[in-house]
């Protein structure tokens, strides 16, 4: 994420002006956006023109680019197509679009976007700190492939995505069908690769976890390296995106899951081999600080509470010393409900705990 501009001061009014960079930059923008907001970007517009009177001929509808500025009323996340959807009403008049007319912004990638709040609250200030973190970035990348399934994933300091799946009919491997078998096989992991080299950015990611059951993923990792060998003798085809190198070889990393559905990547990054390389996410701590609970709650339930009414009495007592609480939270819509939660956070910091 670009911080462009930085004018407001917590707990007063102002303003930011960004550029998303990536899927993950929009989960940020996502929660950062709350209803009454102002959000000024450029959208585009459907205008009718003509039509008006029977000398003016048939009306006809164009598409116009114009930059708007609305007050929020309705924020949408689409995880799939890595957007946001700001709905709201225009407060800046143009030749397109009145003053006061609903409109709905779609926020995408590589888009400058400038958010004015009439509060900034200790969340969002470091909501914008980690957003404009060079290190918050997806820096692994998780494949769960089996036979005839694969499974892409990119994991972030704060949100995981699902890239891509790749399915492929897998004949059996005995009789007649051992040759349609190895094809198949073929044309699978070839489709897998160009997955990974469509979606991973191999300048800024460091590791590719490479996972499943029984042998499917040496099966795959000696097409790698087949079809390195390949392009090291000339061969150079791809599929588009960064295309895999012989340098890149050593950033994949195999581990075991029980199986390549999208179920399996909780499993895999508990593994040891992956722990180790997720340390400083926050996503791994956010996995610890769920596990210790858990542990907790199993062995001292007397140590960990949950639910609105015992986390708040616990805080009146000063007696939290990790808060796990979700981002949905601090989406309501009820402005009196965040500040609570926001001071709650606030004063849990303030008073040596930890918040996830």
């Amino acid at each position: 994420m670009k911080l462009l501009e930085e004018a407001f001061t917590k707990g007063g009014g102002g303003h930011v002006r960004l550029v998303p960079d990536n899927p993950e930059d929009m989960w940020h923008l996502y929660n950062l956006i709350r209803v009454d907001d102002h959000v000024d970007a450029v959208t585009f517009r459907k205008v009718t023109r003509g039509g008006g009177d029977e000398h003016a001929g048939a009306a006809e509808s164009e598409r116009v680019r114009v930059r708007l500025r609305l007050r929020v009323e309705d924020v949408a996340y689409d995880g799939e197509g890595d957007a946001v959807r700001v709905k709201g009403r225009n407060t800046t008049e143009t030749d397109s679009v009145k003053l006061g007319a609903y409109h709905t912004i779609t926020l995408e990638p590589n888009r400058p976007v400038k958010i004015e709040k009439d509060e900034w609250d200790v969340l969002d200030v470091d909501r914008v700190r980690e957003l404009s973190d060079p290190a918050a970035t997806a820096d692994l990348a998780v494949l769960l492939i089996t036979e005839g399934l694969a499974n892409l994933a990119l994991v972030g300091a704060s949100v995981t995505t699902f890239k891509a799946k790749v399915e492929k009919a897998m004949p059996r491997k005995s009789g007649a069908a051992q040759m349609g078998y190895a094809k198949a096989l073929e044309t699978f992991h070839r489709n897998v690769l160009a997955a990974v080299e469509r979606c991973v950015d191999f300048s800024r990611v460091k590791c590719v976890v490479v996972a499943g059951p029984g042998f499917a993923k040496d099966a795959f990792m000696r097409h790698v390296d087949a079809t390195l060998a390949r392009r090291a003798g000339g061969d150079a085809k791809t599929g588009g995106g960064t295309q895999l190198a012989s340098e890149h070889r050593r950033t994949f990393v195999e581990c075991h899951a029980s199986t390549a559905f999208r179920g399996a990547l909780r499993e895999v990054l508990e593994n040891p081999a992956v722990v180790s390389l997720i340390a400083d996410t926050k996503a791994a701590a956010e996995v610890r600080a769920l596990d210790d609970f858990f542990e907790t709650l199993a062995d001292r339930p007397d140590r960990a509470l949950y639910g609105p009414a015992h986390v708040l009495a616990a805080h009146d007592m000063l007696a939290i010393d990790v808060l796990l609480i979700t981002d949905a939270v601090f989406r309501t819509r009820d402005a009196g409900e965040r500040r609570r939660w926001a001071r709650t956070v606030e004063e849990v910091r303030g008073a040596g705990g930890k918040t996830h």
